[in-house]
């Protein structure tokens, strides 16, 4: 680590942590709306599980950046909101009702804590061979994501929302070719800002987020009532959260990539209770389970600040935004093709790093070749497919995965081929 970054003022860190924040905020909050639209919450309730969901969001990024005996990860990691769970809340909640959401989401929670241990011990099956297919599949997975918001996520886009897509790239881009050291580190909230102050002179800034927002917020346990424990709605959180757990281990081990910290099966296990336990948490107050945030990933590559303080940042924010919804909704009114093009930049930086890990891997080995090819082949094909509509909607939810389909076939292939490596 460099001297920059051991000097790096605290000033230049809140800026780096509220850089994290635009990056991931968006993604966060979607979880929260789409689940509310298909239950048909209330404005007052939909409110209450934005301002919470981000709350929690800082909790439980604070909680992942500890570095002690019993729990956290001790990486610049920021946890948002599992997007594999819209699917299954939606039809628990659509079954019956909040409670059982929540009683399903608190179990879950509490059933990560409990086999922490034994999840840490899968490192072996995660060499760079598998790491770096997994990686780059969450790269090219993720991009579609950008280029949907790149257009505004309408069928047909506007010309002005590509155009305004592609100025925050060219501005990212010069930013990059003519700064250096902490400007250059900013690249991407420069962009994020002066692509929104453009997209106001265009007229598609909405302010009204801000005006409806209320003052103060906070956060309270069982706001929709008390929770009702069901087997099959704890099975099926239990599933989505063991999903998460995979998507996050690849997270952990991006990062550990990019700032050379190694993990050990110690850190791992606290990494996997810490989630858990925010997990649980997010059950109590009633908003949603938490994952690592690959989009975040792209940026600590892109910044080149491979430390936590930022990230204590982000998440000090992410606490005060949950209780203060005013500045909270200032986050939302970047405009999606501004978002785009930012994580269009991001999630690139993602997929390089996943090719970088695979480039330590002896392809020598056809084996090797195939297990990397199919995996990410699996991966990128399977994720959000229409191949498996006709199978029970928790099966197709699971083969519908990309990452987590990337990670299994990967381990397995790996297994198959490279069982005399695992059990050197």
């Amino acid at each position: 680590m460099n001297n920059q970054h051991q000097e790096m003022t605290h000033g230049k860190s809140a800026v780096l942590g509220l850089q994290h924040l635009l990056a991931m905020y968006s993604g966060s909050i979607l979880v929260p709306i789409m689940i509310a639209g298909a239950l048909g919450y209330s404005a007052k309730e939909l409110t209450y599980l934005i301002s919470t969901d981000i709350f929690m969001c800082g909790v439980a990024t604070f909680l992942q950046l500890q570095v002690n005996k019993y729990f956290g990860i001790g990486l610049p990691v920021v946890l948002g909101v599992a997007f594999q769970c819209v699917a299954p809340l939606s039809i628990i909640g659509a079954k019956l009702g909040s409670g059982a959401i929540f009683g399903s989401i608190i179990v879950s929670g509490i059933i990560v804590i409990l086999i922490s241990g034994i999840f840490s011990k899968i490192r072996k099956f995660f060499p760079p061979l598998v790491t770096g297919s997994v990686i780059t599949t969450i790269g090219l997975t993720l991009i579609p994501v950008a280029v949907g918001n790149m257009g505004n996520n309408v069928t047909k886009p506007q010309l002005s929302s590509v155009l305004l897509a592609v100025i925050t790239v060219l501005i990212i881009l010069v930013i990059h070719a003519l700064t250096k050291g902490f400007i250059r580190s900013i690249a991407i909230l420069i962009g994020l800002i002066i692509g929104t102050v453009i997209a106001g002179f265009m007229g598609i800034v909405d302010l009204s987020p801000i005006a409806q927002a209320p003052m103060i917020h906070i956060p309270t346990p069982f706001f929709f009532g008390k929770p009702i424990f069901d087997f099959s709605s704890i099975l099926m959180m239990t599933i989505i959260s063991l999903v998460s757990m995979v998507e996050s281990t690849g997270v952990y081990l991006a990062l550990s990539d990019i700032t050379g910290e190694e993990i050990s099966e110690t850190r791992l296990r606290n990494g996997y209770r810490a989630e858990g336990f925010a997990v649980a948490l997010g059950g109590l107050f009633n908003t949603f389970p938490y994952t690592g945030f690959s989009q975040n990933v792209g940026l600590v590559q892109l910044s080149g600040i491979k430390t936590r303080r930022p990230i204590f940042y982000t998440a000090g924010f992410l606490v005060i935004l949950g209780l203060l919804p005013k500045f909270g909704a200032c986050a939302q009114i970047i405009p999606s093709p501004v978002l785009g093009g930012a994580m269009l930049v991001m999630f690139g930086m993602v997929t390089i790093q996943g090719i970088r890990m695979l480039s330590r891997v002896n392809f020598e080995n056809e084996h090797n070749l195939l297990i990397a090819g199919l995996s990410i082949a699996t991966g990128v094909g399977f994720n959000n497919t229409t191949l498996f509509q006709g199978l029970p909607s928790t099966v197709s939810m699971f083969l519908n995965n990309g990452i987590v389909m990337a990670t299994l076939v990967a381990i397995i292939l790996n297994m198959i081929f490279n069982h005399k490596d695992i059990n050197k």
